[in-house]
């Protein structure tokens, strides 16, 4: 599966390397048909693509690669022309051209015309025509650019020479100044640009290589051109058609062999890394395993410790039971002996409390008679009460309607003076005339009236202004003077210096304490104070900076509340805040004891712990002792009383402490290797800056002046506002007594007849109501009933109550009769309740020694019955706590327990009754409870005195062994993988090279030998590198004979050097082309006379042989006396303004073959 993967990996590189060679071909419809963008397929022969055999590399699947005698891949056909090559051309309202058609021969075609004829329109006519880019003749992008100019549209007609047998191909290109598209007609049918660039790929045409097509804008890229680029196009234009899939083979094996390399080196640092970290942990490693199996050792004593006391649990009910059995028994034998004085006994006591319950029934009727007796007595009483009430009636009632009779005359006197006063009502003066007066002075008075408004309006502003604002915050300022005073604000105060936050969170606190279940308690900095000022200092050193300032809570729920609203919500103070907060559960029990006792301490010269030093809240004592850890800190304030190397033993043997001694904090700690040594670590304690009492701290002194001036400023204020007010007072002193002195002048006159007149119309008001409320009392009093009516009522009711008691004696009277029966037949069944209970204690008198043994045989039973059921109540829990632990146990544990609980046969045995098996108990069986339980106890000693390993630090351990294990696999199979891929080089490099070798080989003997016959050196040679992507061929050339070979670049040589270079390299490379044409644009510029003509013959000489391809040698000028080849065919460019305008006029070969005609003809005529 693995060689799979990489086989197709190895083909994906290998057609990947394919699409980079023909991007050029897919740029050539960029210009609107998108889609025409498919791979061309080049290779000889129909340019297959290699496959990936199963070695790995690129040779064909069909064996080893063929020996051709020049590379020729297509046949010859019988006119001379190689499929691919050009056979016509034709071009219109193109570039120069109007119109031209022209055919080539099938060697060398030599175009020569002056400048500006239009010989290089013939390359660029077979670039665009055959639809390779623009880009590759270096002139205008855009297709319509190629329209002469005032013309709107044209074509490009090529013919190519078609395989063996087949019609050629003629591919017209039609032009268009107005669009970006081109189309094309193939064979007279509508083409795209894809299946042109198929057939081009099919005849192997390579005219986006500069080393078969070379146009005269390119000529210097040539020359720029990298030698690997070089290598790489002289691979894909002549020698062996498998080079470039085998090159690329080697560049994208060699890259991923690098890749897989680099990876396999970086593994390679990572895993020794890997091993070095762990070979560090291995140490921790093995104290874990070790306090595991203590752990693991602890479970198992855990479990069997309940065991073992649950067996002799179970034992202790097992010796019981038939205890109990037997007690019983004994008391139910020793009552069936003296069953029938029990049965005599028991029946007594039945009817005993038979008469007993009759008795007491009895007492309790005659009680409930004599509470219905008291009852009726009682409505009696009410009753008579009553009767004398109404009877008291009946002798006001005569009082009453003489009353009455005197009210009614006393009413109507009254209304009859009120008549009389409302007719009479005393005389006024006229209403209108003093309401006029009353107007005018008014109207008088507004001035004075107005600047009272004023005044009023200064004054109130002046005291919403300052006066009401700068008492306001005189009295803060004073407030806050006085809280700086004390202990508590100072200490507050200095808090919100350190943490704002912290201070403003208390501050709330202290106002919303109701809100939390518990008490919070605010930081230790607050609450926490040391009453003697000498162990300050000391105490203070044993906090750490962010346990001065935690708030403690003292249960789950208000420390989850105080975060909520205080650090995760603005909602306490408006903002989160930044603080420190802290709750554990209080267990004492898991807090670690002092590390000495009191008299220990003592004796070693130290003071006390430092929890003995300080007053605080009892609930901030858990925090005290649980996280600052102050009952395990000794202090010392004499260092000579203390004995530094005792001290420090006494610490290391408590597991590491710290304590003070004189103003040095010690921190005693064991090492965690070796032989677990104890350490010291000192520091020099600093004065107490926030547990000293608060008078004589800085900051608070700062504050306080702060506050004294800002205090000053507001005094100073109020006193220029009560200034304003005393000055405002003044006037409106004055405006006030003018407004006395109008009122005492105008008020009297005018206003008392105004009052006289509303005053009269006030009493005629009141005289008027009086008169209709007596006038209703004389109704009610008139319509009241007649005391007859009343006084015959009364009486009735007196009949009806008498009639009630008549009934209630009556009753009071049966239920006195039934009490007496009810007391008579009480009395009976006590003397009958009595009599029984002397007949039973004269039973018992006679049967008290058979009673006394079955009292003290139930005793004995009773005793044993309860001891049992304790017993088995005990053995029960233990089963239930038994199997708890072994529910909770691990199944190791469950294992090895068992096979400890586990009886074995030992050996056999044989006696007179035969043979039988001897068996040994379990390993639980040989200890007893106490042994297991000491086990257990020193197993916990041990596990205490192991330190505990962090268990991330296993757990990072054992991962990182699981990442060496799987790095390792993967390191092994990279390099598997780079054996596999390092095999596929070596057999790809072994068809390669030596095909690369052969090929550049024949070219440079060919360069070497055209470079000899100019006079110059010139030598190819392949550089190698470790990077297939960097083998180059480099061209080393000399023209003079004073230097050495050197590198041709685009810089170093000059123009003519580099032209004649080219020219010969391509010449070389021309015996070995498998491209069907080769195409060179005026390479004999900068030559001179000498080169030029060495130049020409050498091309003439290979290009005209009978197995050369088709070749195109563009030139503007030729030397005289050149030598000439019956293959090769001239073509003379002859264009310009003043051709003739019909098609065949001023046809060049027209012309010659006139003239040979012409002078055969003079010839002829002469002889």
């Amino acid at each position: 599966m693995r060689d799979h993967v990489d086989a197709e990996e190895e083909e994906e590189r290998a057609e990947e390397s394919a699409d980079e060679d023909e991007k050029d071909d897919d740029d050539a419809d960029a210009e609107g048909e998108q889609d025409e963008d498919e791979d061309a397929e080049q290779s000889p022969k129909g340019r297959k693509r290699a496959r990936i055999n199963d070695e790995g590399d690129s040779r064909p699947t069909d064996g080893g690669p063929k020996a051709e005698k020049r590379g020729q891949t297509l046949p010859r056909d019988v006119d001379g022309f190689i499929p691919g090559s050009i056979v016509r051309i034709q071009l219109r309202n193109f570039l120069t051209y109007d119109w031209v058609e022209f055919r080539p021969g099938p060697y060398l075609n030599m175009i020569f015309g002056p400048n500006g004829t239009g010989k290089s329109s013939i390359a660029c006519a077979i670039c665009l025509g055959l639809n390779f880019p623009p880009a590759l003749l270096n002139r205008a992008p855009e297709l319509k650019s190629y329209v002469k100019n005032d013309k709107k549209d044209g074509h490009i007609e090529i013919e190519l020479k078609g395989a063996k047998g087949k019609p050629n191909l003629v591919i017209r290109r039609l032009l268009s100044s107005s669009s970006k598209i081109a189309p094309f007609v193939l064979n007279g049918k509508s083409a795209s640009g894809k299946e042109i660039n198929a057939r081009m790929a099919e005849l192997n045409v390579q005219v986006n290589n500069l080393c078969a097509f070379l146009p005269q804008d390119r000529v210097a890229e040539f020359a720029r051109m990298s030698p690997q680029q070089l290598l790489r196009e002289t691979q894909r234009a002549a020698g062996n058609e498998n080079l470039t899939s085998w090159h690329d083979t080697l560049i994208s094996s060699g890259k991923e062999l690098r890749t897989i390399q680099d990876a396999v080196n970086a593994d390679r640092e990572q895993l020794k890394t890997m091993e070095d970290r762990n070979a560090n942990l291995e140490r921790d490693v093995r104290r874990y395993e070790e306090r595991r199996a203590l752990e693991k050792k602890i479970q198992l004593l855990e479990l069997i410790v309940p065991f073992k006391e649950y067996y002799e649990a179970r034992d202790v009910y097992r010796q019981l039971k038939p205890q109990r059995t037997e007690a019983v028994r004994n008391v139910r034998r020793l009552e069936a002996r003296n069953k029938p004085f029990i049965c005599l006994r028991r029946t007594m006591e039945a009817e005993a409390k038979e008469r007993e319950k009759v008795r007491d029934e009895k007492k309790n009727a005659v009680r409930r008679k004599l509470q219905a007796m008291s009852s009726k007595w009682e409505e009696v009483n009410g009753l008579d009460l009553e009767a004398e009430e109404l009877k008291n009636k009946l002798d006001s009632l005569k009082k009453t309607e003489k009353e009455r009779g005197n009210q009614i005359k006393r009413t109507e006197r009254t209304i009859e003076e009120l008549k009389e006063k409302l007719a009479h009502p005393p005389e006024t003066e006229n209403l209108e005339d003093i309401q006029n007066e009353i107007k005018a002075l008014n109207i008088e008075n507004n001035n004075t009236h107005q600047r009272l408004q004023e005044l009023q309006e200064k004054q109130r502003a002046n005291i919403e202004k300052g006066s009401n604002h700068h008492v306001r915050v005189t009295n803060e300022w004073s407030c806050r003077l006085q809280q700086l005073d004390s202990v508590s604000h100072q200490k507050l105060e200095m808090l919100r210096r350190f943490d704002p936050d912290c201070a403003e969170v208390v501050e709330w606190l202290r106002k919303n304490q109701n809100r939390f279940r518990m008490e919070i308690f605010e930081p230790a900095m607050l609450c926490v104070t040391v009453p003697n000022r000498a162990y300050v200092d000391a105490v203070e050193a044993c906090f750490g900076g962010p346990q001065l300032r935690t708030i403690v809570a003292q249960c789950e729920e208000d420390y989850q509340l105080l975060n909520r609203l205080c650090v995760d919500t603005p909602e306490a103070i408006g903002r989160k805040a930044r603080i420190n907060t802290w709750f554990k559960p209080a267990d004492h029990s898991r807090l670690p004891p002092p590390p000495a006792s009191a008299e220990q301490l003592r004796a070693l010269g130290f003071d006390g712990y430092a929890i003995d030093f300080i007053d605080c809240p009892e609930g901030l004592r858990w925090f005290l002792c649980s996280d600052v850890r102050l009952h395990r800190t000794a202090i010392a304030l004499r260092p000579q009383s203390v004995d530094p190397n005792r001290a420090m033993e006494m610490a290391a043997h408590a597991g590491g402490v710290s304590y003070v001694i004189g103003r040095v904090m010690n921190q005693v700690t064991r090492s965690r290797y070796g032989k677990r040594l104890p350490q010291n670590a000192t520091r020099e304690i600093q004065q107490a800056r926030s547990l000293a009492h608060a008078t004589g701290m800085d900051p608070v002194a700062e504050v306080k002046r702060e506050l004294q001036m800002k205090l000053a400023d507001a005094q100073t204020n109020m006193r220029t506002v009560q200034q304003e007010e005393q000055e405002l007072s003044a006037e409106d002193k004055e405006i006030q007594a003018a407004g006395r002195e109008y009122k005492a002048a105008h008020v009297g006159s005018v206003c008392f007849p105004w009052v006289c007149i509303v005053h009269s119309d006030i009493v005629q008001d009141k005289l008027e109501a009086r008169k209709q409320q007596h006038e209703k009392k004389l109704v009610r009093l008139r319509d009241a009933p007649p005391a007859d009516v009343e006084r015959n009522r009364i009486k009735q009711q007196l009949l009806t109550i008498t009639s009630k008691r008549v009934n209630c004696i009556r009753a009071y009277v049966d239920l006195m009769h039934a009490a007496i029966k009810e007391q008579e037949a009480a009395a009976r069944a006590g003397l009958e309740f009595l009599q029984i209970s002397a007949n039973k204690a004269a039973l018992e008198a006679m049967c008290k020694d058979q009673a006394e043994a079955i009292a003290k045989a139930h005793d004995v039973a009773v005793d044993i019955v309860e001891r049992f059921k304790q017993a088995k109540a005990i053995s029960q829990q233990k089963l239930e706590v038994s199997k708890e632990k072994l529910a909770e146990a691990e199944v190791e544990q469950c294992d090895k327990f068992k096979e400890m609980e586990e009886v074995r046969p030992l050996h056999t045995s044989r006696s007179d009754y035969g043979t039988h098996l001897v068996f040994q108990a379990g390993e639980l069986v040989a200890k007893s409870t106490d042994e297991w339980r000491a086990d257990l106890d020193q197993g916990r000693e041990e596990l205490e005195m192991n330190m505990a390993t962090n268990a991330n630090v296993v757990e990072q351990y054992n991962k990182r062994k699981a990442e060496i294990d799987v790095l390792s696999a993967k390191i092994e199979g990279l390099d598997q993988r780079m054996k596999k891929i390092e095999q596929g080089i070596k057999m790809a490099r072994d068809n390669w090279q030596p095909e690369l070798e052969k090929l550049v080989g024949s070219i440079g003997k060919k360069f070497s030998a055209a470079f000899d016959r100019i006079g110059c050196a010139g030598e190819i040679r392949i550089r190698e590198d470790e990077d297939y992507e960097k083998w180059a061929i480099d061209i080393m050339v000399k023209f003079r004979d004073n230097e050495k070979l050197q590198l041709l670049t685009g810089e170093r040589q000059s123009g003519g050097e580099r032209s004649l270079t080219t020219i010969l390299y391509l010449m070389s490379l021309t015996e070995e082309a498998r491209a069907p044409f080769s195409l060179v644009d005026e390479i004999n510029q900068g030559m001179d006379q000498r080169a030029e003509r060495a130049v020409h013959n050498s091309l003439v000489e290979v290009t005209c042989q009978e197995d050369s391809g088709q070749y195109f040698l563009i030139t503007p000028k030729l030397l005289p006396d050149l030598n000439y080849h019956e293959r090769m065919k001239i073509l003379c460019v002859n264009n310009g303004e003043w051709l003739p305008e019909e098609k065949g006029m001023g046809n060049l070969n027209g012309l010659i073959d006139n003239f040979l005609r012409f002078r055969q003809n003079r010839g002829t005529a002469s002889s």
